[in-house]
């Protein structure tokens, strides 16, 4: 029943296409229509006869939406501004003021200017709290504020924002934003090259490539490809990085539908630049999509060193359709397969809770794969690196600490209270880990575990039993020493939640190129795959 529930509820949007298509929806055709038919006589009903004044645009949007949360989160309609939005996603290239902004409901937050970029030129700096866009307000404001710092080159914006509580303006003079797909390379030491791969947009196999080749002319006989906290992008783009590293004609990846002209094989098609070159990938949690299939493919084919921590788990495939006005859909069409079969797909979105949160894999149901050489590799969870390192995996309270952005909200009065002469033997002490920890009590901070919500379902459902009085000092007493336990856990991440600190307030002082070059002598990750590749015998070890 809830799968037929599924392919109803998706009339509104696929209604033009299905009717006609042949595909697997052909069976119910005289269903589709139907619902096709109930839906449009309600549209109609509401917005002809509701006691108050109605939006259609507002009302279909909402709905489309609200039908769309029962498939999993990377099904989406964009409206004409969501469309613009992908497209520069996928170019890496805009029209606007160079920024990472983040939208509050009365505010737009600079989260962090691109080095050299209008808003950087403007003197605008992380932290900043944009209030008013041109006399526009943006807490007046109704639509998305952000778009109101887009628009052609060399037009101005003027725009008023708050600095640690002070008013200040700026003018603003727009230009073109080129997004690098490798924001880095550089050489870590004589040997050693180290390329920064962010995202998998359109130029994201060319700037590989060329970061790759520079390197090598440099002396670089080893390389460190940081796929960290990249979020993926285009599939095509993969299979080209992978393309760099093995030979023309190799199987990257695979993709399986129930749709089946999506059921497709994919090889390399190109000469690789360096089938030999010892290399070591680093991956962690929010490594996800296309960095999975880079990384999972080159364990695969064992080329390469996985290092740091599981990756998302995100084995899915979606294609962009376009639809009526300028709007469009990006469908789940396919889940893709890495070399040895395996789909890393974490996240059964088809099986949910109580809640209706979509259920992890259990790791007894993983199943067990071969490398090329014979190596035990898991489906179910993410690509699981050669090299854990367990500091890397961010724990849940580190997450929350993070989601709160009160690490983003401590760097930045870090930043205006202290003055840092060398960034590079830049250290965070336990005197500022204390001084983090009394911010966090003074913002309220509090994280709900699991066990709490447990805990407290529990005695409600005991007030519903009237048995609440029997258990209550027992459960004071659980209470008590839960919240105890969670102050602990605060001391127990020090230093995840220090290392993150640093990230934040290295990119103040020196921008984000800066991080990557501090990265190179302090990072753990880097350190363990230079030690990995300086040792041929052990980097060997890992793929036999």
């Amino acid at each position: 029943m809830k799968t037929l529930l599924k392919k109803r509820i998706l009339i509104p949007v696929f209604a033009a296409t299905i009717l006609f298509t042949g595909s697997a929806f052909k069976n119910d055709f005289f269903e589709i229509a139907k619902q096709i038919e109930i839906f449009t006589t309600l549209f109609k009903e509401i917005n002809m006869n509701y006691v108050d004044e109605t939006n259609p645009g507002d009302l279909m949007d909402a709905a489309i939406k609200s039908m769309l949360t029962n498939l999993d989160p990377y099904t989406r309609f964009y409206n004409e501004q969501d469309v613009e939005a992908e497209r520069i996603k996928r170019t890496g290239d805009y029209t606007g003021i160079g920024a990472n902004v983040r939208t509050l409901k009365d505010k737009l937050i600079i989260i962090e200017p691109y080095k050299g970029y209008p808003a950087d030129k403007a003197g605008l700096k992380a932290g900043d709290q944009i209030i008013k866009i041109n006399n526009v307000s943006i807490a007046d404001y109704k639509e998305q504020a952000g778009d109101l710092l887009k628009g052609t080159a060399n037009t101005t914006v003027s725009v008023t924002y708050l600095r640690q509580g002070k008013e200040n303006t700026a003018t603003i003079k727009r230009s073109e934003i080129e997004i690098n797909a490798v924001p880095h390379f550089s050489m870590i030491d004589a040997k050693t090259g180290y390329i920064v791969l962010s995202k998998f947009n359109k130029k994201t196999t060319s700037q590989t490539a060329y970061a790759l080749k520079d390197l090598k002319t440099q002396g670089a006989e080893r390389i460190i490809l940081d796929l960290r906290n990249n979020p993926g992008g285009l599939l095509s783009e993969a299979i080209g990085v992978v393309n760099l590293f093995v030979p023309k004609g190799q199987l990257v990846v695979t993709t399986k539908s129930k749709v089946k002209k999506y059921n497709k094989t994919y090889y390399t098609k190109n000469d690789p630049i360096d089938t030999q070159i010892p290399l070591v990938v680093l991956i962690n949690g929010s490594s996800a999509s296309a960095s999975e299939i880079v990384s999972g493919s080159l364990q695969d084919l064992d080329r390469a060193v996985i290092v740091g921590s599981r990756s998302f788990g995100k084995g899915l495939v979606q294609r962009p359709k376009s639809l009526t006005y300028g709007t469009q859909l990006k469908v789940t069409i396919s889940r893709y397969y890495t070399p040895s079969g395996r789909c890393i797909q974490a996240l059964d979105y088809w099986n949910r809770d109580e809640k209706g949160n979509a259920v992890r894999v259990k790791q007894e149901n993983y199943h067990a794969f071969k490398t090329k050489n014979g190596r035990k590799v898991f489906d179910g969870g993410g690509v699981f690196p050669d090299e854990d390192l367990a500091i890397t995996k961010t724990s849940p309270i580190t997450k929350a600490v993070s989601n709160e952005f009160l690490i983003f909200d401590f760097a930045t009065d870090y930043y205006y209270k202290n003055t840092i002469e060398d960034i590079n033997s830049f250290k965070l002490t336990d005197a500022d880990f204390s001084d983090f920890k009394n911010y966090l009590n003074s913002n309220n901070f509090n994280f709900e575990t699991k066990t709490e919500k447990a805990l407290s379902e529990v005695l409600m459902q005991a007030e519903k039993e009237e048995l609440d009085t029997a258990i209550s000092k027992d459960y004071n007493t659980l209470l008590t020493n839960l919240n105890k336990s969670k102050s602990k856990a605060i001391d127990k991440n020090k230093d995840q939640i220090l290392g993150l600190l640093t990230d934040e307030i290295v990119k103040r002082y020196s921008y984000r190129e800066g991080l990557y070059e501090y990265y190179k002598t302090h990072n753990l990750e880097i350190k363990k795959a230079t030690e990995i590749l300086a040792n041929p015998s052990k980097y060997a070890s890992y793929l036999k």
